[in-house]
């Protein structure tokens, strides 16, 4: 997270696909307006190369979006941690210090805003499939998973569920927020190492992983086409545990807990997930020591 805002995740950057799609298939791209100079991380094809020609595809790469041009040309755009998508009427100008581009079509003009002072949103041009694949993490997407398929993508390597989950280069898509509500649902601990998770316990964490991504993407590609999508946050009041610490948890009502570690944060239910016992916050360990609780009592 940054400045509260979090790393828009599959089930956001589908339902700004499911918000463009309207908007942009089948239009040309007149022009890209780029404001901030540290946006456009690529020079060959150059940026004027896409101009004038029409969006025909628009497809997601991870938490990448990705507009294909006539000519098999790609633009490649990551939002990063602060990076938003607005629609606005034609021609309209980038807000002030967060405009970084402005994408003008007939219809509207998409801007592309970053809070904060960072710059670390990007926009790529290449072309064809090999160029897209550049930006490919290797991580499967998890939706097109059957179990044996999810196993082998846990089997890659030894980490904890969080990290396992939250790896692009495993899974494609899944980041701090859907991981918790996916590791709630799935009724285990952050911490689990993916080597020991015996045969029901992978097929309770596949089976939360379909469910909360598929319940979310669904959720948030309606509300898309009601309406634009001008607040993309993790922070929804139905999450069950994600951005809830101190409130209750909705299975059992106990206070969901917290582990804090550099500027993210893991949120989870002891008594559903850790059989009541609390995990150690890094900062708060060291500072309580000995006097770190072991259980919620």
């Amino acid at each position: 997270m940054y400045g509260g805002l979090p790393v828009p995740e599959l089930p956001d950057v589908e339902a700004y696909l499911a918000a463009l799609r309207p908007k942009l298939l089948e239009q040309p791209l007149e022009r890209v307006r780029v404001v901030s100079p540290f946006l456009l991380r690529s020079v060959t094809p150059p940026l004027e190369a896409a101009h004038g020609r029409r969006v025909l595809e628009l497809r997601r790469l991870g938490k990448r979006l990705a507009f294909g041009l006539e000519g098999d040309l790609w633009l490649v755009l990551h939002l990063m941690i602060a990076g938003r998508l607005f629609w606005r009427k034609p021609g309209a100008k980038p807000p002030g210090k967060r405009g970084l581009a402005a994408f003008d079509l007939p219809q509207g003009t998409l801007l592309l805003t970053e809070a904060g002072s960072k710059r670390r949103a990007s926009l790529h041009v290449v072309q064809g499939e090999a160029g897209l694949a550049e930006h490919d993490r290797g991580g499967r997407e998890p939706l097109a998973l059957d179990l044996a398929g999810f196993q082998a993508q846990l089997a890659l390597g030894n980490h904890t569920l969080k990290r396992a989950l939250t790896d692009p280069r495993f899974f494609a898509g899944i980041g701090n927020a859907y991981s918790d509500e996916i590791l709630h649902r799935a009724r285990l601990s952050p911490v689990t190492l993916t080597s020991r998770l015996d045969a029901a316990q992978t097929e309770r964490l596949f089976a939360a992983t379909q469910a909360v991504l598929r319940e979310w993407t669904a959720r948030l590609c309606a509300e898309a086409l009601e309406a634009w999508p001008e607040k993309v946050t993790a922070f929804r009041p139905d999450m069950a545990v994600h951005g809830k610490f101190g409130e209750p948890c909705p299975v059992c009502a106990s206070p969901v807990q917290r582990i804090r570690y550099a500027d993210r944060e893991t949120n989870y239910c002891a008594p559903c997930q850790t059989e009541g016992k609390l995990l150690k916050d890094r900062g708060l360990s060291r500072l309580l020591k000995q006097d770190w609780p072991r259980t919620l009592d």
